[in-house]
Protein backbone atom coordinates (compact mmCIF):
# COMPACT_ATOMS: atom_id res chain seq x y z
CA UNK A 1 0.00 0.00 0.00
CA UNK A 2 2.62 2.59 1.62
CA UNK A 3 4.67 1.78 -1.99
CA UNK A 4 1.27 2.64 -4.36
CA UNK A 5 0.75 5.65 -2.60
CA UNK A 6 4.22 6.29 -3.35
CA UNK A 7 4.20 6.10 -6.79
CA UNK A 8 1.11 7.61 -7.31
CA UNK A 9 2.75 10.67 -5.66
CA UNK A 10 5.66 10.19 -8.01
CA UNK A 11 2.98 10.57 -10.95
CA UNK A 12 1.33 13.49 -9.63
CA UNK A 13 4.60 15.35 -9.75
CA UNK A 14 5.59 14.21 -13.29
CA UNK A 15 2.05 15.29 -14.34
CA UNK A 16 2.09 18.62 -12.59
CA UNK A 17 3.54 19.80 -15.53
CA UNK A 18 0.72 19.07 -18.06
CA UNK A 19 -1.69 20.99 -15.03
CA UNK A 20 -2.38 24.14 -15.68
CA UNK A 21 -5.76 24.59 -14.51
CA UNK A 22 -6.37 26.17 -11.46
CA UNK A 23 -9.47 24.63 -9.37
CA UNK A 24 -11.13 27.16 -6.70
CA UNK A 25 -12.64 25.59 -3.91
CA UNK A 26 -16.26 26.16 -3.31
CA UNK A 27 -16.65 25.05 0.35
CA UNK A 28 -15.83 26.53 2.91
CA UNK A 29 -13.44 25.24 5.53
CA UNK A 30 -12.45 27.95 7.85
CA UNK A 31 -9.85 27.54 9.79
CA UNK A 32 -10.49 28.20 13.78
CA UNK A 33 -6.75 28.12 15.44
CA UNK A 34 -7.26 29.78 18.72
CA UNK A 35 -5.05 28.88 21.25
CA UNK A 36 -7.98 30.36 22.61
CA UNK A 37 -9.29 26.79 22.52
CA UNK A 38 -6.66 24.42 21.51
CA UNK A 39 -6.05 22.70 24.95
CA UNK A 40 -9.83 21.52 25.11
CA UNK A 41 -10.39 20.63 21.48
CA UNK A 42 -6.80 18.29 22.06
CA UNK A 43 -8.63 16.70 25.29
CA UNK A 44 -11.99 16.67 23.07
CA UNK A 45 -10.69 15.07 19.64
CA UNK A 46 -8.85 12.19 21.75
CA UNK A 47 -12.37 10.64 22.91
CA UNK A 48 -14.02 10.89 19.58
CA UNK A 49 -15.23 7.19 18.79
CA UNK A 50 -16.96 5.27 16.63
CA UNK A 51 -20.33 5.43 17.61
CA UNK A 52 -24.00 7.20 16.51
CA UNK A 53 -23.46 10.77 16.85
CA UNK A 54 -27.23 11.07 17.20
CA UNK A 55 -29.72 9.50 19.43
CA UNK A 56 -33.08 9.09 19.21
CA UNK A 57 -34.97 9.89 22.30
CA UNK A 58 -38.00 9.20 24.13
CA UNK A 59 -40.85 11.66 24.04
CA UNK A 60 -39.97 12.06 28.05
CA UNK A 61 -36.31 11.96 27.39
CA UNK A 62 -36.97 15.16 25.51
CA UNK A 63 -35.40 18.25 27.05
CA UNK A 64 -37.52 21.18 28.23
CA UNK A 65 -37.63 23.77 25.37
CA UNK A 66 -37.55 27.45 25.41
CA UNK A 67 -35.70 30.36 23.82
CA UNK A 68 -34.29 32.60 25.62
CA UNK A 69 -34.23 35.62 22.44
CA UNK A 70 -38.66 34.87 21.62
CA UNK A 71 -38.46 33.66 18.97
CA UNK A 72 -36.59 36.72 17.03
CA UNK A 73 -35.01 35.70 13.93
CA UNK A 74 -35.60 32.15 14.33
CA UNK A 75 -37.81 32.88 11.28
CA UNK A 76 -34.84 34.23 9.28
CA UNK A 77 -32.45 31.92 10.07
CA UNK A 78 -34.96 29.01 8.66
CA UNK A 79 -35.23 30.83 5.39
CA UNK A 80 -32.06 30.45 5.05
CA UNK A 81 -31.95 26.75 5.56
CA UNK A 82 -35.08 26.08 2.94
CA UNK A 83 -33.36 27.81 0.12
CA UNK A 84 -30.74 25.93 0.57
CA UNK A 85 -32.41 22.70 0.42
CA UNK A 86 -35.06 24.35 -2.34
CA UNK A 87 -31.53 23.80 -4.24
CA UNK A 88 -30.45 20.26 -3.73
CA UNK A 89 -31.89 17.40 -4.77
CA UNK A 90 -35.54 16.74 -3.39
CA UNK A 91 -34.09 12.88 -2.66
CA UNK A 92 -31.09 13.73 -1.28
CA UNK A 93 -30.73 12.19 2.10
CA UNK A 94 -30.27 13.77 5.63
CA UNK A 95 -29.10 11.81 8.47
CA UNK A 96 -30.07 11.78 11.78
CA UNK A 97 -28.46 9.20 14.09
CA UNK A 98 -30.05 5.71 12.58
CA UNK A 99 -33.00 7.61 10.87
CA UNK A 100 -32.92 9.75 7.44
CA UNK A 101 -34.96 12.35 6.01
CA UNK A 102 -34.87 13.38 2.27
CA UNK A 103 -34.77 17.20 1.77
CA UNK A 104 -38.61 18.16 0.19
CA UNK A 105 -38.86 16.27 3.97
CA UNK A 106 -36.92 18.68 5.57
CA UNK A 107 -38.84 21.31 3.92
CA UNK A 108 -41.92 20.12 5.41
CA UNK A 109 -40.41 19.63 8.69
CA UNK A 110 -38.84 23.75 8.63
CA UNK A 111 -41.99 25.01 7.23
CA UNK A 112 -44.34 23.30 10.03
CA UNK A 113 -42.12 24.99 12.54
CA UNK A 114 -41.60 28.15 11.27
CA UNK A 115 -45.76 28.57 11.27
CA UNK A 116 -46.13 27.38 14.38
CA UNK A 117 -43.61 29.91 15.90
CA UNK A 118 -45.21 32.67 14.30
CA UNK A 119 -47.80 32.15 16.94
CA UNK A 120 -45.24 33.29 19.91
CA UNK A 121 -46.27 30.22 21.94
CA UNK A 122 -46.16 29.86 25.74
CA UNK A 123 -43.35 27.42 26.96
CA UNK A 124 -46.02 25.34 27.75
CA UNK A 125 -48.02 25.50 24.23
CA UNK A 126 -44.30 25.07 22.94
CA UNK A 127 -43.51 21.74 24.62
CA UNK A 128 -46.03 19.98 24.10
CA UNK A 129 -46.25 20.57 20.27
CA UNK A 130 -42.89 19.42 19.70
CA UNK A 131 -43.86 16.04 21.76
CA UNK A 132 -47.03 15.59 19.62
CA UNK A 133 -45.30 16.57 15.81
CA UNK A 134 -41.22 16.44 16.59
CA UNK A 135 -38.87 14.00 17.17
CA UNK A 136 -35.84 14.72 18.55
CA UNK A 137 -32.36 13.32 18.33
CA UNK A 138 -29.57 13.74 20.91
CA UNK A 139 -26.02 14.83 20.12
CA UNK A 140 -23.86 11.44 21.77
CA UNK A 141 -21.62 14.67 22.82
CA UNK A 142 -17.96 13.34 24.44
CA UNK A 143 -19.06 12.22 27.76
CA UNK A 144 -21.66 9.95 29.80
CA UNK A 145 -24.18 12.93 29.87
CA UNK A 146 -23.99 13.45 26.21
CA UNK A 147 -21.98 16.78 27.14
CA UNK A 148 -20.10 19.07 23.77
CA UNK A 149 -17.85 21.40 23.81
CA UNK A 150 -19.11 24.82 22.77
CA UNK A 151 -16.88 27.34 21.72
CA UNK A 152 -18.01 30.66 19.86
CA UNK A 153 -16.84 32.68 16.35
CA UNK A 154 -17.87 36.49 15.26
CA UNK A 155 -17.60 38.57 12.09
CA UNK A 156 -14.47 40.94 12.32
CA UNK A 157 -15.37 44.85 11.78
CA UNK A 158 -12.35 45.99 10.13
CA UNK A 159 -11.55 49.53 8.77
CA UNK A 160 -9.91 49.39 5.24
CA UNK A 161 -9.19 50.79 2.05
CA UNK A 162 -9.37 49.87 -2.02
CA UNK A 163 -6.12 51.09 -2.65
CA UNK A 164 -2.64 51.09 -0.14
CA UNK A 165 -2.56 53.97 1.99
CA UNK A 166 -0.54 54.87 4.62
CA UNK A 167 -3.06 53.63 7.46
CA UNK A 168 -4.06 50.59 5.40
CA UNK A 169 -1.10 48.85 4.40
CA UNK A 170 -2.07 45.06 4.61
CA UNK A 171 -3.45 43.66 2.09
CA UNK A 172 -6.02 40.86 1.80
CA UNK A 173 -5.52 38.38 -1.49
CA UNK A 174 -7.65 36.40 -3.28
CA UNK A 175 -5.86 33.07 -4.87
CA UNK A 176 -2.89 33.72 -7.04
CA UNK A 177 -2.84 32.70 -10.50
CA UNK A 178 -0.11 30.10 -9.66
CA UNK A 179 -1.45 28.28 -7.18
CA UNK A 180 -2.95 24.67 -8.19
CA UNK A 181 -4.93 22.49 -6.17
CA UNK A 182 -4.86 18.60 -7.10
CA UNK A 183 -7.38 16.20 -5.29
CA UNK A 184 -5.30 12.97 -4.82
CA UNK A 185 -8.73 11.27 -5.52
CA UNK A 186 -8.50 11.49 -8.86
CA UNK A 187 -5.45 9.51 -8.89
CA UNK A 188 -6.28 7.10 -6.16
CA UNK A 189 -9.01 5.92 -4.10
CA UNK A 190 -7.46 5.57 -0.85
CA UNK A 191 -6.71 8.98 -1.38
CA UNK A 192 -10.20 10.11 -1.64
CA UNK A 193 -11.05 13.02 0.09
CA UNK A 194 -7.26 14.79 0.33
CA UNK A 195 -6.04 17.31 -1.08
CA UNK A 196 -2.92 19.39 -1.93
CA UNK A 197 -1.69 22.98 -3.16
CA UNK A 198 1.13 23.68 -5.30
CA UNK A 199 2.96 25.42 -7.61
CA UNK A 200 5.26 24.58 -10.44
CA UNK A 201 8.65 25.03 -10.51
CA UNK A 202 11.20 24.05 -13.05
CA UNK A 203 8.09 21.70 -14.14
CA UNK A 204 7.51 20.01 -10.71
CA UNK A 205 4.75 20.47 -8.21
CA UNK A 206 6.17 22.54 -4.99
CA UNK A 207 4.54 22.91 -1.75
CA UNK A 208 3.18 26.32 -1.84
CA UNK A 209 4.48 29.16 -0.28
CA UNK A 210 4.18 29.50 3.55
CA UNK A 211 3.01 32.40 5.31
CA UNK A 212 6.04 33.89 5.99
CA UNK A 213 7.25 34.26 2.30
CA UNK A 214 3.65 35.57 1.65
CA UNK A 215 3.72 37.91 4.45
CA UNK A 216 7.31 38.88 4.85
CA UNK A 217 9.07 38.23 0.89
CA UNK A 218 6.27 39.61 -0.90
CA UNK A 219 6.19 35.94 -2.28
CA UNK A 220 2.68 36.33 -4.28
CA UNK A 221 1.94 40.18 -4.30
CA UNK A 222 2.19 40.64 -8.15
CA UNK A 223 0.05 36.77 -8.11
CA UNK A 224 -2.84 37.88 -6.14
CA UNK A 225 -5.55 40.72 -6.53
CA UNK A 226 -5.61 42.74 -3.75
CA UNK A 227 -9.50 42.29 -2.15
CA UNK A 228 -8.89 45.57 0.17
CA UNK A 229 -5.87 47.09 2.84
CA UNK A 230 -6.18 46.68 6.06
CA UNK A 231 -4.23 48.39 9.24
CA UNK A 232 -2.02 45.49 10.64
CA UNK A 233 -1.17 41.75 10.36
CA UNK A 234 -3.18 40.65 13.44
CA UNK A 235 -6.63 41.92 12.34
CA UNK A 236 -5.61 39.68 8.97
CA UNK A 237 -4.42 36.78 10.89
CA UNK A 238 -7.89 36.66 13.15
CA UNK A 239 -9.79 37.83 10.13
CA UNK A 240 -8.69 34.22 8.85
CA UNK A 241 -9.57 32.41 11.93
CA UNK A 242 -12.78 33.65 11.79
CA UNK A 243 -13.33 32.74 8.33
CA UNK A 244 -15.26 35.68 7.26
CA UNK A 245 -15.63 39.70 8.13
CA UNK A 246 -16.56 43.13 6.88
CA UNK A 247 -13.88 45.70 5.49
CA UNK A 248 -15.50 49.26 5.87
CA UNK A 249 -14.10 51.72 3.86
CA UNK A 250 -13.56 55.35 4.63
CA UNK A 251 -16.58 56.10 2.29
CA UNK A 252 -18.70 54.23 4.68
CA UNK A 253 -19.03 51.35 1.86
CA UNK A 254 -19.08 47.74 3.26
CA UNK A 255 -17.30 44.95 1.45
CA UNK A 256 -18.11 41.58 2.71
CA UNK A 257 -14.68 39.01 2.87
CA UNK A 258 -15.51 35.79 2.44
CA UNK A 259 -12.79 32.41 3.38
CA UNK A 260 -11.74 31.13 -0.51
CA UNK A 261 -9.09 28.66 0.44
CA UNK A 262 -5.50 27.92 1.96
CA UNK A 263 -1.71 27.92 0.82
CA UNK A 264 -2.58 24.22 1.49
CA UNK A 265 0.46 24.54 4.54
CA UNK A 266 -0.27 23.00 7.60
CA UNK A 267 -1.96 24.35 10.17
CA UNK A 268 -0.64 25.18 13.68
CA UNK A 269 -2.05 27.36 16.71
CA UNK A 270 0.12 30.13 17.62
CA UNK A 271 -2.13 30.33 20.86
CA UNK A 272 0.01 26.76 21.86
CA UNK A 273 3.07 28.03 20.78
CA UNK A 274 2.19 30.90 23.63
CA UNK A 275 1.32 28.79 25.97
CA UNK A 276 4.71 26.77 25.72
CA UNK A 277 6.66 29.30 25.48
CA UNK A 278 5.24 30.74 29.26
CA UNK A 279 4.31 34.00 27.35
CA UNK A 280 0.00 33.47 28.25
CA UNK A 281 -0.37 31.15 31.00
CA UNK A 282 -2.97 28.42 30.04
CA UNK A 283 -5.96 29.56 32.00
CA UNK A 284 -5.84 33.10 30.81
CA UNK A 285 -5.33 32.02 27.29
CA UNK A 286 -8.37 33.49 24.99
CA UNK A 287 -8.52 35.23 21.72
CA UNK A 288 -8.51 38.34 23.26
CA UNK A 289 -5.18 37.33 25.09
CA UNK A 290 -3.41 37.01 22.40
CA UNK A 291 -4.25 39.87 20.58
CA UNK A 292 -3.09 41.91 23.43
CA UNK A 293 0.23 39.74 23.76
CA UNK A 294 0.74 40.71 20.38
CA UNK A 295 -0.37 44.44 20.55
CA UNK A 296 2.15 45.04 23.35
CA UNK A 297 4.86 43.34 22.32
CA UNK A 298 5.12 43.64 18.49
CA UNK A 299 8.38 42.75 17.75
CA UNK A 300 7.25 39.26 18.26
CA UNK A 301 4.89 39.25 15.49
CA UNK A 302 6.84 38.32 12.74
CA UNK A 303 8.36 35.45 15.05
CA UNK A 304 4.48 34.58 16.45
CA UNK A 305 2.15 34.48 13.24
CA UNK A 306 4.55 32.66 11.03
CA UNK A 307 4.72 30.01 13.58
CA UNK A 308 1.13 28.92 11.40
CA UNK A 309 2.34 27.89 8.25
CA UNK A 310 -1.19 28.34 7.09
CA UNK A 311 -2.47 31.18 5.21
CA UNK A 312 -5.92 32.01 3.88
CA UNK A 313 -6.83 33.51 0.40
CA UNK A 314 -10.28 35.23 0.09
CA UNK A 315 -12.86 36.55 -1.92
CA UNK A 316 -16.14 38.91 -1.64
CA UNK A 317 -19.66 38.11 -1.31
CA UNK A 318 -22.83 39.80 -1.83
CA UNK A 319 -23.78 39.29 1.84
CA UNK A 320 -22.18 37.29 4.60
CA UNK A 321 -20.85 35.84 6.54
CA UNK A 322 -21.48 32.73 4.24
CA UNK A 323 -21.81 29.14 6.13
CA UNK A 324 -20.74 26.32 4.41
CA UNK A 325 -23.90 25.11 3.03
CA UNK A 326 -24.05 28.99 0.79
CA UNK A 327 -26.13 30.68 3.13
CA UNK A 328 -25.80 33.62 5.07
CA UNK A 329 -25.47 32.89 8.82
CA UNK A 330 -28.18 34.86 10.87
CA UNK A 331 -26.09 35.88 14.59
CA UNK A 332 -27.31 33.98 17.90
CA UNK A 333 -29.18 31.61 15.48
CA UNK A 334 -26.91 29.42 13.41
CA UNK A 335 -24.01 26.60 14.77
CA UNK A 336 -21.43 25.35 12.83
CA UNK A 337 -20.75 21.22 13.30
CA UNK A 338 -19.21 18.31 11.99
CA UNK A 339 -20.51 18.37 8.28
CA UNK A 340 -19.55 14.53 8.28
CA UNK A 341 -22.13 13.25 10.92
CA UNK A 342 -24.52 15.79 12.09
CA UNK A 343 -27.36 16.68 8.96
CA UNK A 344 -27.11 20.36 7.50
CA UNK A 345 -29.65 22.62 7.31
CA UNK A 346 -31.38 21.36 10.10
CA UNK A 347 -33.22 22.83 12.88
CA UNK A 348 -31.47 22.28 16.24
CA UNK A 349 -31.67 23.27 19.55
CA UNK A 350 -28.53 23.77 21.68
CA UNK A 351 -28.27 23.94 25.75
CA UNK A 352 -25.36 26.58 26.96
CA UNK A 353 -23.77 29.56 28.61
CA UNK A 354 -23.84 33.38 27.89
CA UNK A 355 -21.47 36.35 29.55
CA UNK A 356 -23.28 38.64 31.31
CA UNK A 357 -21.45 42.26 30.91
CA UNK A 358 -21.11 45.38 32.45
CA UNK A 359 -21.18 48.67 31.06
CA UNK A 360 -17.66 48.81 30.14
CA UNK A 361 -18.65 44.87 28.62
CA UNK A 362 -16.82 42.87 31.11
CA UNK A 363 -17.66 39.93 31.57
CA UNK A 364 -19.50 39.66 34.94
CA UNK A 365 -20.80 36.07 34.62
CA UNK A 366 -21.85 33.38 32.35
CA UNK A 367 -25.57 32.54 32.40
CA UNK A 368 -27.15 29.79 30.94
CA UNK A 369 -28.51 30.06 27.43
CA UNK A 370 -31.23 27.79 25.63
CA UNK A 371 -31.86 28.59 21.83
CA UNK A 372 -33.23 27.07 18.31
CA UNK A 373 -30.58 27.23 15.90
CA UNK A 374 -29.98 26.08 12.36
CA UNK A 375 -27.07 23.99 11.46
CA UNK A 376 -25.59 25.89 8.70
CA UNK A 377 -21.99 25.91 8.87
CA UNK A 378 -18.48 23.66 9.77
CA UNK A 379 -15.05 24.55 10.69
CA UNK A 380 -11.72 22.81 10.75
CA UNK A 381 -11.10 22.17 13.96
CA UNK A 382 -15.04 21.49 15.21
CA UNK A 383 -14.86 17.51 14.56
CA UNK A 384 -16.85 14.83 15.67
CA UNK A 385 -20.16 14.17 17.88
CA UNK A 386 -18.67 16.71 20.95
CA UNK A 387 -17.75 20.27 19.54
CA UNK A 388 -19.76 22.75 18.06
CA UNK A 389 -19.07 26.08 17.48
CA UNK A 390 -22.21 28.82 18.30
CA UNK A 391 -22.25 32.03 15.66
CA UNK A 392 -22.40 35.74 17.72
CA UNK A 393 -22.72 37.80 15.02
CA UNK A 394 -20.86 41.10 14.85
CA UNK A 395 -19.67 43.88 17.41
CA UNK A 396 -17.77 44.55 20.77
CA UNK A 397 -19.78 41.74 22.60
CA UNK A 398 -20.22 39.50 19.80
CA UNK A 399 -16.31 39.59 19.90
CA UNK A 400 -16.12 38.87 23.48
CA UNK A 401 -18.01 36.38 23.55
CA UNK A 402 -16.71 34.29 20.80
CA UNK A 403 -13.21 34.94 22.28
CA UNK A 404 -14.09 33.15 25.78
CA UNK A 405 -16.82 31.16 24.72
CA UNK A 406 -15.23 27.58 25.92
CA UNK A 407 -18.08 26.23 27.69
CA UNK A 408 -20.06 22.91 28.06
CA UNK A 409 -23.52 22.14 26.60
CA UNK A 410 -26.25 20.02 24.74
CA UNK A 411 -27.20 19.72 21.24
CA UNK A 412 -30.76 18.51 20.00
CA UNK A 413 -32.06 18.03 16.58
CA UNK A 414 -35.83 17.87 15.44
CA UNK A 415 -37.68 16.61 12.76
CA UNK A 416 -40.96 16.29 11.97
CA UNK A 417 -42.58 12.51 12.63
CA UNK A 418 -43.20 11.04 10.06
CA UNK A 419 -46.70 9.62 9.71
CA UNK A 420 -47.36 6.15 10.87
Amino acid sequence: MKYKIFFILIMLIMLAGCYQKQEEPTIKEPVIDEGVKEEAIKEEEAVIKEKVSLIKLLPEEYPYFKDDMQYKDIDKSIAKSLSYLKRVNSNKKFTFGEDTYTASYLIKSLETFNNFIATKPSEEILNRFIKAKYQVYQSAGNDAEKNLLITGYFEPLLKGSLKKTKNFTIPLYAIPKDIIYVKLGDFSEELKGKKIAGRLVKNRLQPYHDRYDIEYGNAIFNKAKKLAWIENRIDRFFLEIQGSGKVILENGEIINIHYHATNGRKYNSIGTLLIKERKIGHKEMSMQAIYEYLQENPEEIKKVLPYNKNFVFFKTEKEGPIGCISVALTPMRSIATDRKIFPQAALSFIQTYKPITDSDNNIIEWKKMNLFTQNQDTGGAIKGAGRADFFWGNGDYARLAAGYMKHKGTLFFLALKKDK
